[in-house]
């Protein structure tokens, strides 16, 4: 397992680089807003949609991307009911292949980071196999590695990633990186019942977290901003004291929330004495 990441990471998130997800479909309008607002980057969401089928739609999305320069670019899976290590074979299989592809296409768009999730759209674990989703998750790892992208995994509200004692297990036995969700924490059941804290998600490998998802919490399958610091200050407290996670997306996809989230975290930053931006964005 490799113990340096393939790219990111090193600054620490005392100085967090702050991005916005790819919610706008004009490319023109989501830089102008990114870089008006002050954003260090956009992290962008691959669909089983959006996920380019050919070379020539492949080609048609590295020059597109483009267009977002001088904003780095990170990537993320949002890839519903598709999962390694799923107990139907051909559903393994084809998950498997299609994440495959984003592996490859991040690295083609010379992207070094890309999160991925385990049972992200389903509602139980049932249809997953712990054996074949570590080493499936596994082999993703060393494949994304080979193309020089850290694979990083997101601990989701609900299943396994959302228990701190399992989501550590993936990460170690599969080598992954890991991505931490502050508002899927927040709502965790094994969090709301006090049998772990937030902080119990990062405590046993601080060193594997390469990305944090910033917004208040998750309610009804939504994004909630916070209305103000106190809503998540403990939570920014602890993603500041992670060596590698520096990449702080505000994972709101309405541009009001989306203000109201980078300001909120503007305020911590201006408290707590970390890098601050100068902002042209008003609100």
């Amino acid at each position: 397992m490799s113990c340096e990441p393939n790219g990111g990471g090193g600054a620490g998130s005392r100085h967090p680089r702050l991005a916005c997800c790819n919610f706008l479909p004009d490319m023109k309008q989501l830089r102008e807003l990114a870089l008006d607002c002050g954003f260090d980057g956009v992290d962008w969401s691959f669909t089983a949609e959006n996920l380019p089928r050919t070379p020539l739609e492949e080609t048609a999305l590295v020059k597109s991307m483009g267009s977002l320069h001088p904003l780095e670019v990170r990537y993320h899976c949002a890839f519903r009911k598709a999962d390694p290590g799923d107990a139907d074979p051909e559903e393994a299989r084809k998950a498997l292949d299609l994440f495959r592809r984003a592996c490859r296409l991040t690295s083609k768009l010379g992207g070094r980071v890309l999160t991925i999730h385990i049972g992200l759209g389903r509602d139980s674990t049932h249809h997953l196999v712990w054996e074949r989703v570590v080493e499936d998750l596994a082999w993703l790892v060393r494949l994304a590695g080979r193309g020089g992208v850290s694979l990083c995994l997101e601990n989701l509200a609900w299943g396994w990633t959302s228990r701190p004692e399992l989501y550590e297990k993936l990460i170690r036995k599969s080598g992954a990186w890991a991505t931490l969700d502050i508002g899927h924490a927040r709502v965790s059941p094994w969090v709301v019942s006090e049998h772990y804290g937030v902080e119990d998600f990062v405590l046993p490998h601080p060193e594997r977290f390469l990305n944090a998802h910033v917004y208040h919490e998750e309610r009804d399958d939504r994004h909630v901003a916070p209305e103000a610091l106190e809503d998540v200050e403990d939570r920014l407290e602890l993603l500041a004291t992670l060596p590698l996670c520096d990449w702080w997306v505000l994972e709101l996809r309405e541009e009001g929330p989306l203000l109201q989230t980078l300001a909120v975290v503007r305020d911590f930053r201006g408290r707590e004495g970390l890098a601050l931006d100068n902002p042209s964005c008003f609100w």
